[in-house]
């Protein structure tokens, strides 16, 4: 008998042992051989863990099904099955003899012989390598020639066992976790050796693959093609050549460049976005302008390009980038990628400076050296906003700073700045430079009057300069009851008046593009819009807002719910409809409570539950299952903290998953550090299934494209946030084709709340989107009802899913 910790080798291993272990004991290769039950090997099989023994699974069920083949008579030989396959695939066939003497023949370091040899490979000239058809470089093995088919033909097993079945977990305090193996992988860095386990010493990742070396050419030193009046000896020796490629092609007016190794890799949309900032703020007259490009866009790349150019033609240039704090180090990331001069990079969080003095310091080197910095939007306006009695010098320094000494102010998610009656926007709009630009993905947000008022902030008075345009749209609009014109009130007359004529169901089609004109004729010199085509690029989207129908007990409750104030009866509705247990823990157990204590009981609640009771828990729990039968990735966002840790905790109950390997989080109190390890462990491991977001966290500067699933939970009011989160999988990297779903409590308070930002989202689109040149209709953009047996979505098909739907939306 081998003991646990005994190894079994394995002539696919690579060139090391791997541990063979069952569920229930360990097992001899001799042992393993005599095993007369052919049924033996499946039922070993159970016992393996797929993510880790998945190759070795597959040879098991390979063997099995050979076997089976054989007994039966369906085939007559070994060599039958393979050539069989290979002509269905209309492919070379290959003998399974050949296949397993090259894999030997890896395994020893021999190739000699003709038939062990792939094509391409000849023992004289020993530098070829295998051609990569044939061979793998990472495992040192030749691919089998079905593996890949196999592989697929298992997944739809999967799937079709799990959406046959119906929902397992009902009192899931009889249900046991998964076991987990032994070790739980600490992985840390050695110098000599690499990514290895501290406790059982598996290497992840080998020294030599981690070091690279990168050969470069230094780059001549010449003059800069950029307009400079002097050039000094010091910045030539830290600056690149922008002249060594540079052509008339991409020379933009008289005095901006895009840098050559920016140029060759910008899309048409990106060179016209480059056009649009030059013409607005390297002009004669230069005002500030907003770069409304969708989600996934390139607007940083964009940004960063144009930052550099702008500071090659001016030495003295101070950029001041404002942004949620969140994504400061995304941008320095791409800053580093993108650089093509060394500019420092400062922030007042990475060296920790909090109090004034601190802060002080760090600006005034900003003022004192060629560089860029960074700021959140929320410190920017308590630095600004600092009015109190007892202010000291340094705060006014502070404050005198960040209002003077700017000359281009870059407001990243610039939405975020719209309201105009918050501290933000006040203080951004005290800064004096006149080249302000805000870049946002979503423009519209909740109303008319947010998208002026960042127009307002980089255009002043801006209503005021296109006062024609002003008056013909207000002898076409329809005006709201009770308003009338009088010169105090006729910009929020004016507001109040494009929203009703572009929602009204009564006002033509022709009467809106016409209004539409107009609007996008007041804006085209300082809004550039883009809307994120990625037909062709991406494999595709699909968005569904999915109706369920309530539960008994979750009907009851809403009859309550009714009778609350509006932010409660959104915020306990959002527990109600994931299950009714939950609305009762919540107004039990308030979330400015002992977090922990809270967790503990949750997690106790979780245990004596009925998941049938709750209908968006099931949904839930169903697609987290066809989602690991189809081996994808499972996004779930959601407004509030304890509807996401609820289905975290469930999950952790019913599957054995745990934060850090199957699960990954983001909240508003996840730091820098820990969002970028949560999304790069999301994206590339294959042990992640499901990343719980709060969607207002995870709405910037953020990428998830190992999902291809969404799963909204709740209705924002926003609509512009929901688009953000399905932004998230949807955007360039994405390997599959995106399924996103809102979900929607059928009569109910929710159900209201979703036909109002459908109405917002249905104005954005008219207004940024439509072709006006044969009239506008609204219900064009909006979602059309379709039967769930042909929604195209497989997994939407099964029984198990389409039980509590009422009735299903796409677009």
């Amino acid at each position: 008998m081998v003991g646990t910790d005994s190894f079994l080798p394995f002539s696919r291993a690579r060139n090391m042992p791997w541990i063979l272990r069952s569920r229930s004991k360990s097992i001899s290769q001799s042992e393993l051989a005599k095993r007369p039950d052919p049924f033996f090997l499946p039922d070993l099989l159970d016992g393996f863990e797929e993510t880790k023994y998945g190759w070795l699974a597959d040879d098991v069920r390979r063997l099995c099904e050979l076997k089976r083949n054989l007994l039966n008579g369906s085939v007559s030989s070994v060599e039958d099955v393979v050539i069989t396959r290979r002509q269905q695939k209309k492919e070379k066939p290959v003998k399974l003899d050949d296949v397993l003497l090259s894999q030997e023949s890896v395994t020893s370091g021999d190739y000699s012989g003709s038939d062990a040899c792939p094509e391409g490979y000849n023992e004289e000239d020993s530098s070829k390598t295998p051609p990569t058809d044939y061979y793998d470089n990472e495992t040192h093995v030749f691919r089998d020639v079905v593996a890949e088919e196999e592989a697929e033909l298992w997944r739809q097993m999967a799937f079709a066992q799990e959406s046959s079945s119906k929902v397992t977990v009902e009192n899931l305090q009889d249900n046991d976790p998964k076991q987990v193996e032994d070790c739980e992988h600490s992985f840390i860095y050695k110098d000599d050796v690499g990514e290895v386990c501290r406790v059982c010493g598996l290497i992840k990742t080998p020294i030599e693959r981690i070091i690279e070396v990168v050969y470069y050419n230094k780059p001549k030193r010449s003059k800069r093609t950029y307009i400079r009046e002097q050039e000094e000896d010091t910045e030539e020796e830290t600056r690149m050549d922008f002249s060594s490629s540079q052509t008339n092609n991409n020379i933009l007016g008289d005095k901006m460049f895009i840098h050559p190794r920016h140029d060759k890799e910008m899309k048409p949309h990106q060179i016209e976005g480059f056009k649009f900032l030059c013409n607005n703020l390297a002009s004669n007259e230069p005002g500030g302008c907003i770069l409304a490009h969708a989600p996934g866009s390139g607007k940083t790349f964009l940004l960063i390009s144009f930052l550099q150019s702008f500071m090659a033609m001016d030495p003295d240039a101070k950029p001041l980038i404002v942004l949620p704090k969140g994504i400061i180090e995304s941008w320095k990331r791409e800053f580093t990628k993108w650089a093509v001069e060394n500019i420092p990079l400062y922030d007042l969080y990475s060296v920790k400076a909090e109090s004034r003095r601190q802060q002080l310091n760090v600006l005034r080197t900003w003022v004192e050296q060629r560089s860029i910095l960074f700021l959140g939007y929320q410190q920017f306006a308590k630095i600004i906003c600092d009015d109190s009695f007892n202010t000291d010098e340094c705060s006014e320094d502070c404050k005198r700073i960040l209002l003077e000494k700017p000359t281009l102010l870059i407001l990243d998610e610039g939405h975020t700045s719209r309201n105009d009656e918050t501290n933000i926007l006040i203080a951004l709009a005290r800064v004096k430079t006149r080249r302000k630009v805000v870049l946002t993905g979503t423009l519209f947000q909740n109303n008319v009057k947010e998208v002026f008022n960042i127009l307002n902030l980089v255009r002043p008075r801006f209503l005021k300069r296109h006062r024609e345009i002003v008056s013909r749209i207000m002898s076409k609009a329809e005006i709201p009851s009770g308003k009338h014109l009088n010169q105090s009130s006729i910009e929020n007359t004016f507001f109040a008046a494009v929203e009703l004529t572009l929602m009204s169901s009564t006002t033509e089609s022709s009467a809106k593009a016409s209004l539409i004109k107009d609007l996008r004729e007041m804006t085209c010199q300082v809004l550039h819009y883009h809307k994120a085509d990625f037909r062709g690029l991406l494999p595709g989207l699909t968005e569904f807002t999915v109706k369920l129908n309530l539960s008994l007990l979750q009907r009851d409750e809403v009859k309550g719910l009714r009778k609350m104030e509006l932010f409660k009866q959104i915020s306990l509705g959002a527990a109600l409809y994931i299950h009714p247990k939950l609305k009762t823990f919540l107004e039990a157990n308030p979330s400015n409570g002992d977090s922990n204590n809270v967790l503990k009981k949750l997690d106790s609640l979780l245990k004596k539950i009925n998941v049938k009771d709750g209908v968006k828990m099931k949904f839930f729990l169903n697609l987290i299952a066809l989602c690991e039968s189809t081996g994808e990735k499972l996004l779930v966002f959601s407004q509030y903290i304890i509807p996401l840790k609820t289905l975290e905790r469930l999950a952790s109950l019913t599957k054995g998953w745990r934060l850090g390997r199957e699960m990954f989080t983001i909240t508003g109190e996840s730091s820098s550090e820990e969002r970028e390890v949560s999304m790069e462990r999301f994206n590339t491991s294959s042990d992640a299934r499901v990343f719980f977001g709060s969607i207002k966290a995870c709405g910037e500067g953020i990428s998830l494209v190992g999902a291809s699933r969404v799963l909204i939970l709740d209705v924002p009011l926003n609509p512009s946030v929901t688009q953000q989160a399905v932004a998230r999988a949807y955007r360039p990297g994405q390997t599959r084709r995106v399924f996103a779903y809102r979900l929607v409590a059928a009569d109910s308070p929710e159900e209201e709340s979703y036909e109002t930002c459908s109405r917002k989202e249905m104005i954005s689109k008219m207004w940024f989107e439509s072709n006006v040149g044969c009239g506008v209709r609204g219900d064009e953009f909006g979602f059309r009802e379709v039967g769930v047996d042909h929604s195209g979505d497989a997994f939407l098909e099964t029984d198990k899913m389409k039980e509590d739907i009422k009735c299903l939306y796409t677009r």
